[in-house]
């Protein structure tokens, strides 16, 4: 297993094919995607799971973290996700935070990620704004 920095078309046949599969490509596609650290878990070259982490001031927020369908649930999302926490830490960041599925909300709380009192709908689907403060080691 290897995690490794990815270009940012990397991640979109990834996030595609899990997060919104009915959509056109381009729903994947963040505007900012040029801004922001794409990270890959990788088996044998084989891409896994992405993440995306957009930073801003001393805050980092990670958004389109997608894991193959088959691949869900033997711990490799929760690799990526501790990853990019430590990762958050060690550039000196003091805040990580998402916008959360609201069916995803206790797998988050699991890496220290508490709901705040913000939410929003994007369609059919409700989101809730979860951070966490970053300790400094």
């Amino acid at each position: 297993m290897e995690i490794r920095k990815i270009p940012a078309n990397k991640t979109w046949s990834l996030r595609h094919e899990v997060m919104w599969p009915h959509k056109d490509m381009e729903y994947v596609k963040l505007e900012n995607d040029n801004d922001g650290i794409h990270y890959g878990l990788f088996i044998k070259n084989k891409l896994i799971s992405v993440i995306s982490l957009f930073i801003k001031e001393n805050q980092a927020q990670f958004r389109k973290f997608a894991t193959r369908t088959a691949k869900q649930g033997r711990g490799y999302g929760s690799k990526l996700l501790n990853y990019i926490i430590e990762e958050s830490k060690s550039l000196g960041l003091e805040k990580i935070w998402c916008n959360a599925r609201e069916d995803k909300v206790d797998f988050y709380k699991k890496f220290g990620l508490i709901e705040s009192t913000n939410s929003f709908n994007r369609g059919k689907i409700k989101y809730i704004i979860m951070e966490r403060t970053l300790v400094i080691e």
